[in-house]
């Protein structure tokens, strides 16, 4: 009688947490699926990003370092243009004219567009171009940088750095979509980088300890129903 006492016991929690885990388990299911739906290429935009074009024969000149330790420098091109790309030690980061050594501004609104459009592969038309700052970079940027993000008719934003000119990322519509439903699958919407916080490692807890229980439950239902007299059900009246 203890023993049946104990399993009703334990059958009543295996379905109290089924209830209580069977929402994140359909959130997990299906935000993976979504996500092992598309090829991760196609998700990072690679098919709209156009391929920088070869730097002409030219002898660079070395930039004006404004006195600050350096970290890295790399020779780019940027709409026709060769630029050295420096990034400081401290963080701070620059652009220059690689045929004369100068330190460039900050780029524009107008120099951003014709970026963008030099970074696009799509055939969408470019509608728009908003700065923003370091502070208030938009999540899909994923990163605290000055920026200026180019909308097209298709959806994709491609975001230029607003001190070097560099393309930061591309995102596609799709990748908005895989972003949020990488949210959903890790539990964390606001930043959907936290796969560490104590709401998904609570869930993913419960959710082995229902199946373990459901897996120790699995022989004990099978004992009784071997045990059962012919012809009767477990748990029935007797009747065939």
């Amino acid at each position: 009688m203890a023993f049946r006492l104990r399993r009703r016991m334990v059958m009543r929690w295996h379905v109290w947490l089924g209830w209580l885990v069977g929402v994140p388990l359909l959130l997990w299911s299906a935000s993976g699926l979504f996500m092992a739906s598309f090829p991760i290429d196609t998700v990072r935009g690679e098919h709209l990003k156009a391929e920088a074009p070869a730097l002409p024969g030219f002898r660079p000149v070395v930039p004006i370092l404004e006195g600050r330790p350096v970290q890295t420098l790399t020779l780019s091109q940027q709409a026709g243009t060769p630029v050295w790309l420096v990034d400081y030690a401290d963080g701070g980061k620059r652009r220059a004219d690689a045929r004369t050594g100068a330190l460039l501004p900050s780029v524009n609104a107008r120099e951003a567009a014709l970026l963008a459009r030099a970074a696009f592969a799509g055939k969408a038309e470019l509608q728009g171009v908003t700065r923003f700052a370091a502070e208030n970079a938009p999540l899909e940027l994923r990163r605290p940088r000055p920026s200026w993000q180019a909308r097209f008719a298709d959806d994709t934003h491609i975001y230029i750095d607003a001190e070097t000119g560099a393309v930061l990322v591309t995102r596609s519509a799709l990748w908005r979509a895989f972003d949020f439903m990488w949210g959903l699958h890790i539990m964390d919407l606001q930043t959907r980088e936290d796969t560490n916080h104590p709401i998904l490692i609570g869930f993913a807890a419960l959710a082995v300890i229902s199946i373990l229980i459901g897996i120790c439950l699995l022989p004990l239902r099978r004992a009784k129903g071997r045990s059962a007299p012919q012809g009767v059900r477990p748990g029935g009246n007797g009747q065939k």
